[in-house]
């Protein structure tokens, strides 16, 4: 135990610690050069597409420093807002952490945020300065505002750079000289965290766990804790580039297990596993369920294919513990899944996998977050989407989630983000500034105005110099209507959004101008209303394709010419009472980005 040292790195998005994770590999000789490539580590396509890590991995090194043989497990984790589930799994598998910091950037919110979970489960953190290799990085700044945040000594920073490798043997030699080994009884009985668990087709649910207390061989009989299933060890090993099988795993030891498991309820990520003939005490703290934050419903584009989509979503749930779902039925799409997701991002690269890894073709509808409707008689109901909303009649008032955000930005975006903030109903709260052109700005807002476009909007106001993070702090009450869009009379169920009253009108006004467009032309008229109960706000209408019956008249009478007509018009009257009209999918998009 004393030879193992357990650590992650946290950092904000595009700090350069999938390139620091890669030189740390290479140097330690973890990899051939052979098997190098940029981001080694992040092996999912999209991953490497978009330039994010969106799971976190695990893998082991050897290193040897003064003639002692260590063993390092590092624990990567994802920088997004939208990840912050996975980060705090890494860090409680840990006992140090590398805090990455941007050079030509200097701290960021997502920073902060990684930086007080680590804290809090008081890790040993060392503070690295990436990206010194740049002609604009600012060391002297930035190492400021390090030692303002942490209260650390100048010395303790360590000037590197993932891409050339300069400082790394540095930051090997902090990591096995301060964070300190595991701590753990070895005879004690087996205590295990699973941190993460992925789905392998030919075995099963493989789960990934850390040793707290005692030791694991091959073979043995376990249980989870929380679940209460029990199982045999058929294979147990480190994590090193590829699984490699051990007997026996001991305390400190981060490592993997098969044993067959096949349904993703089995295994939940934050159990404890122990052994069945001398479990342990307790289960390890600080295991919660994952909050979801933005809902939508997730439909298949052939309803036949709803068994498969089930099975997709049970297999990346096991990938994702973050992702929740239910079934739900919409009477314009059919049978389709509520799913929860963490935000935004999660939820375009939820859709994205279930295309890439099972070639599932979904719809997805408005994202909207949970309410709570307080009734007349004072009962407290959950509302995930807008058609588990009680009648008008008995509510007593409805209350949205707020959040409290932190804003990190350039002095000269001030102006436009606080307007921004203020537009989408925010308060403003705090503005610290933590150096002469940066500044902090602490917004309480709901998270319903988020949803949508707030990021990329914020993003392109500052010219990507804002960095944004947040979290629930409370429910208020909030006068929302339910906005119904109406084809022919006829309600379009996917379509219905919650919306504060204020912005209910121009919502609804924007969705029938974009419908007109994409609804095809049929034989009748199509009216495309919005309505807020009995009420129509908004309207356009598709104009009928017309036939022209009077070609052939040539001349004549006039009322030859009206008898046609008339004849024409009985027969549209007909087609409209049984005519129904199609939605295109590109409808249902087309509604998520409205503001494009």
């Amino acid at each position: 135990m004393e030879n193992i040292r357990n650590f992650c790195i946290i950092a904000h998005i595009d700090h350069g610690k999938s390139t620091l994770a890669d030189r740390l590999l290479e140097f330690t000789g973890t990899v051939s050069e052979r098997d190098l490539q940029a981001q080694v580590l992040d092996d999912m396509e999209l991953e490497r597409e978009r330039g994010i890590t969106i799971k976190s991995h695990a893998i082991q090194m050897d290193y040897k420093l003064d003639g002692k043989n260590y063993i390092m497990n590092l624990i990567d984790t994802p920088g997004h807002v939208d990840f912050s589930y996975e980060v705090s799994r890494s860090i409680a598998a840990c006992e140090g952490a590398l805090l990455v910091v941007d050079a030509t950037q200097g701290i960021q919110a997502q920073t902060i945020s990684n930086l007080y979970l680590a804290i809090e489960h008081d890790l040993e953190i060392i503070p690295v300065l990436n990206k010194m290799d740049l002609d604009n990085a600012m060391p002297d700044e930035v190492k400021d505002q390090i030692v303002d945040m942490l209260g650390c000594d100048y010395e303790d920073i360590i000037e590197a750079s993932g891409k050339t490798g300069y400082g790394v043997d540095k930051i090997l030699h902090d990591i096995i000289n301060k964070i300190p080994p595991p701590k753990g009884d070895p005879e004690a009985p087996l205590q295990a965290l699973i941190f993460d668990s992925v789905f392998n087709p030919f075995r099963g649910i493989i789960a990934y766990f850390r040793i707290f207390n005692g030791e694991i061989r091959s073979g043995d009989r376990v249980k989870f804790v929380n679940t209460g299933k029990e199982y045999d060890a058929d294979e147990i090993g480190v994590l090193r580039l590829k699984q490699e099988p051990r007997k026996v795993l001991k305390t400190g030891d981060v490592g993997y297990i098969i044993s067959g498991i096949k349904t993703s309820k089995e295994v939940k990520v934050g159990d404890t596993i122990t052994h069945v003939d001398r479990p342990c005490d307790s289960a390890i703290a600080g295991f919660e369920d994952v909050k979801p934050m933005v809902f939508a419903g997730i439909y298949p584009i052939d309803s036949d294919e709803y068994e498969e989509l089930r099975t997709a979503m049970e297999k990346l749930q096991l990938n994702d513990a973050s992702l929740t779902f239910e079934p739900e039925s919409s009477a314009a799409l059919g049978f389709g899944f509520r799913c929860g997701f963490l935000g935004l991002l999660h939820m375009e690269i939820v859709q994205e996998r279930l295309d890439r890894e099972f070639n599932m073709n979904v719809i997805t509808t408005v994202p909207n977050v949970s309410y709570r409707v307080i009734t007349n008689k004072k009962e407290v109901i959950e509302v995930h989407n807008p058609s588990g909303l009680p009648e008008q009649k008995y509510i007593d008032h409805i209350e949205e989630p707020f959040i409290k955000a932190q804003i990190i930005t350039r002095t000269e975006f001030i102006g436009p983000i606080i307007t921004l903030c203020l537009d989408k109903r925010g308060e403003l709260k705090n503005q610290i500034y933590l150096t002469g052109n940066r500044v902090e700005i602490t917004v309480d807002m709901p998270l319903g105005e988020i949803v949508f476009d707030f990021y990329d909007k914020l993003k392109s106001i500052s010219k990507g110099y804002a960095s944004f993070d947040y979290h629930i702090s409370d429910y208020r009450p909030a006068k929302l209507v339910k906005l119904d869009i109406l084809l022919n009379g006829e309600s379009v169920d996917a379509l219905s959004t919650l919306i504060h009253e204020s912005n209910a009108y121009s919502f609804g006004r924007r969705i029938c101008v974009k419908l007109k467009d994409l609804i095809p032309r049929q034989q009748f008229d199509i009216a495309i209303q919005a309505a807020i109960g009995a009420k129509i706000i908004a309207r356009e209408t598709v104009k009928a394709v017309r036939k022209d019956v009077t070609a052939k008249c040539y001349g004549g009478d006039i009322t030859r010419k009206r008898k046609l007509l008339e004849k024409q018009k009985k027969g549209k009257k007909r087609m409209r009472q049984v005519g129904n009209v199609e939605v295109p999918q590109q409808a249902f998009l087309v509604v998520l980005k409205l503001n494009e």
